[in-house]
């Protein structure tokens, strides 16, 4: 969505079935561009399969997908994308491709509540004391377009000649990472119309600008399953969010905005979790969407005088009428696509993983237990029998109360990732459980027969004695490589 008065320069694999997000797909033997004329203060609202080719050139005016502007007379490829196109003063757009949905929309007042919270939030950071600029979190259900608004407003504050930075705490989406971690970046260049964010500093060269990323991993499908292991590493990461804004004055004055997941939209525990990450994040503005609820009750806890050191300002903005819901096969296909892109890169920057083969007894891979699996331990549910988990791969003897076991590697492995921890591989359970992400591997083959094991990693070098975390989530990518 281009902002009146700002003006932004323009913006200038290897074969395998799994798509890539936002990436071109193979063109079908003929293709008819369209035009499509969008008054001001409209938006092409456009759901596009992966694997199905769909592109939008901007051909005249000025327009945005979630406040990166779009440069003049370039071709962006947008297959597997749910978004919409807005523009402030009326473009044309030229359009190629099939979508599975696709239309004009004159019902955009929540663009103009998303520009005046930016507005708000520059004027905080023009006004912010010394503990620095605004700590904002946003909440709300599922689709309700948090994390549009995010992008919106970081890309908006990076246009202002900000650098703040951005939380995310959902573990079904990657944010520079793949699925099941949490990720903190400090965005100091412009933001990228497909690739959003831009990519990790992996391999290969990029034209994006790459961010440098602060990861820790999270290998659960949502925070309800493993609450207290949530809680730890949001505290972890508001520690060191912290701590890197102590160090950068202009990352401290912009401050910073979290998304987080519909799963912490739960009254049912009195928003437990919701309320642990505004304790340890400090934060002073929430931004509530798509629930009438969820702002009454956040108000009754905290808003003005609820105590507390500081004010917490509890906002509503609008969901946009284009957040549609993401059904399980989408979000499945949108993980496996992200998994994809840390290794391989998009078709603009293709990366190129590197192979690496090790023997067992280089490795020490440590594999989460599932809450179902510890309350089997314990003698209850035992005779849940869906968990396909073979006891045997286990090395050592694990404890019923324990989040993590020793394991040897076997064939079930394959097709996985594993998170490469910054701790040695015999450290304690919690100082895996609380070690940032150096990186992450995906396990291509094991031979059992030779005790080996080939992974694909990012980058060339070795990564030592470390700690490696392997999860059920998210779920296993077989065809990423033949």
């Amino acid at each position: 969505m281009a902002l009146p008065g700002l003006s932004l320069p323009g913006l200038g694999l290897q074969s395998s079935t799994t798509p890539v997000y936002g990436a071109a797909a193979p063109p079908p033997a003929e293709e008819i561009a369209r035009k499509e004329n969008l008054p001001a203060q409209s938006e092409w609202r456009f759901e596009v399969a992966f694997g199905r080719p769909y592109s939008i050139k901007l051909l005249t005016g000025h327009a945005e997908l979630f406040g990166v502007e779009l440069a003049p007379s370039q071709t962006y490829n947008l297959s597997g994308y749910k978004g919409a196109i807005f523009t402030w003063q009326g473009c044309q757009l030229e359009i190629t491709g099939e979508a599975e949905s696709e239309y004009s929309a004159q019902e955009t007042e929540y663009a103009v509540e998303w520009l005046n919270l930016h507005g708000m939030l520059e004027t905080a950071r023009d006004e912010a004391p010394a503990d620095g600029g605004p700590r904002v979190m946003v909440v709300g259900p599922d689709n309700a377009g948090k994390s549009s608004l995010v992008r919106s407003v970081a890309a908006w504050a990076v246009k202002a000649g900000r650098t703040p930075t951005v939380v995310n705490l959902d573990p079904r989406e990657g944010l520079l990472s793949p699925p099941a971690s949490f990720t903190a970046v400090t965005v100091g260049s412009q933001l990228d119309v497909e690739t959003g964010f831009g990519i990790a500093p992996i391999s290969g060269p990029v034209v994006t600008p790459t961010k440098n990323p602060l990861i820790y991993s999270f290998p659960y499908a949502a925070s309800s399953e493993k609450p207290d292991v949530y809680k730890v590493v949001v505290t972890r990461m508001a520690l060191s969010v912290t701590n890197k804004m102590e160090e950068d004055s202009a990352a401290k004055r912009s401050g910073f905005i979290i998304d987080t997941p519909g799963s912490l939209n739960d009254p049912k525990s009195n928003y437990e979790l919701l309320h642990h990450v505004v304790s340890e994040f400090s934060i002073n503005v929430i931004i509530t969407t798509g629930s009438e609820k969820l702002l009454n009750d956040l108000n009754r806890r905290f808003g003005p005088g609820k105590g507390g050191d500081e004010n917490i300002h509890v906002l509503r903005v609008t969901k946009p009428g284009g957040a549609v819901e993401r059904d399980q096969a989408y979000m499945r296909q949108l993980r496996t696509a992200q998994v994809r892109q840390y290794f391989f890169g998009s078709s603009k920057e293709p990366l190129n993983p590197h192979s690496h083969s090790l023997t067992y007894g280089e490795l020490n891979i440590y594999r989460a237990r599932s809450a179902s699996e510890q309350t089997a331990a314990t003698g209850f549910g035992a005779d849940n029998d869906d968990d396909d988990y073979d006891p045997a791969m286990s090395s050592t003897p694990t404890p019923s109360n324990a989040l993590f076991e020793k394991v040897t590697p076997s064939v079930a492995m394959t097709g996985s990732m594993l998170a490469i921890k910054f701790c040695s591989g015999n450290s304690s359970e919690d100082s895996i459980r609380d070690s940032a992400v150096m990186g992450f591997l995906y396990v291509a083959d094991v031979d059992e027969s030779k005790k080996k094991v080939r992974f694909l990693a990012p980058h060339p070098q070795r990564w030592g004695d470390r700690a490696l975390l392997w999860g059920s989530w998210p779920e296993a990518v077989p065809d990423l490589v033949t």
